[in-house]
């Protein structure tokens, strides 16, 4: 009977996992046949949608457009941002879980308040903070305000706390200094952790619009977000090249988590068990 309602079970979750993949892919295949249509096509009736006649040359059109120079531009920002605010949120943590020093556990609640306060409410102060550093319309004004991540912080230090401290002390008895200890012992055993949140940071810094939009200007440094809208504009209300062109700039970020979304339901599992 035990048998039965746990197959039961499984078989509904299965049910629901499908629906949920079908409502997840729904738009993505919707996405890839209109930008298969002719131009002007009227793809928002489904017959019309899924029936010939199909084209490539949305594709090579939409490729003769900038949108390779901003994925170049989102690439460098999101491996910047992401090589950068993992080093930064990975020490904070090793000096939040493993370090003793006074007021530790005020300044982690401190750092964690920073997760609560809206995105939207640092804009000004930080739009002013550029503007006063000779910082707007550059790579540093996108890169310098990502480097302080409270979600980091929190996912690695959670890890850190699980890692036994007779390995550190250990280390500490070999003569072993407080950075080596940290690049030797904490680093590589949370390798999966710091994986994953590199990717999550890495989709983030992609998609990210607000802020990019805010400060670069120049249609040479936009990233994907701020400058498919622009080309959108241009063609008007025809649906078709700006599906072509939101295919294109989706595939880097698809390749990502595709390739390594074994580290990351690793490294989400490694971190939730050890905290």
């Amino acid at each position: 009977m035990k048998r039965r309602k746990m197959t039961l079970g499984r078989g509904l979750l299965y049910l629901f996992a499908i629906v949920c993949a079908v409502l997840w892919l729904a738009p993505v295949v919707w996405m890839i046949l209109a930008s298969l249509k002719p131009q002007n096509s009227a793809v928002t009736i489904l017959s019309n949608l899924v029936k010939g006649p199909f084209t490539f040359e949305n594709y090579v059109e939409a490729a003769e457009s900038e949108i390779w120079l901003w994925m170049k531009n989102s690439l460098i920002l999101g491996v910047l941002s992401t090589l950068g605010a993992v080093a930064v949120d990975s020490m904070a943590a090793y000096a939040l879980s493993y370090l003793r020093y006074p007021g530790k556990k005020a300044v982690f609640w401190f750092i964690m308040v920073g997760m609560m306060i809206p995105v939207e409410a640092e804009i000004i102060p930080l739009y002013q903070e550029m503007v006063e550093f000779g910082l707007m319309n550059s790579y540093a004004s996108i890169v310098l305000p990502a480097l302080a991540g409270p979600f980091g912080v929190f996912i690695l230090k959670q890890f850190y706390d699980g890692i036994p401290r007779e390995l550190a002390e250990a280390a500490r008895m070999d003569g072993a200094g407080y950075f080596r200890i940290f690049a030797n012992i904490f680093v590589p055993l949370s390798k999966s952790s710091i994986f994953a949140l590199g990717i999550f940071l890495f989709i983030g810094s992609w998609n990210n619009f607000l802020w990019p939009f805010m400060t670069l200007t120049s249609s040479n440094k936009m990233t994907v977000p701020v400058g498919l809208p622009m080309f959108n504009s241009l063609m008007g209300s025809d649906m078709v090249m700006p599906m072509a062109a939101a295919f294109l700039s989706s595939i880097p970020t698809i390749i990502v988590f595709l390739f390594f979304q074994k580290h990351i339901i690793k490294g989400i599992t490694m971190t939730g068990i050890k905290g």
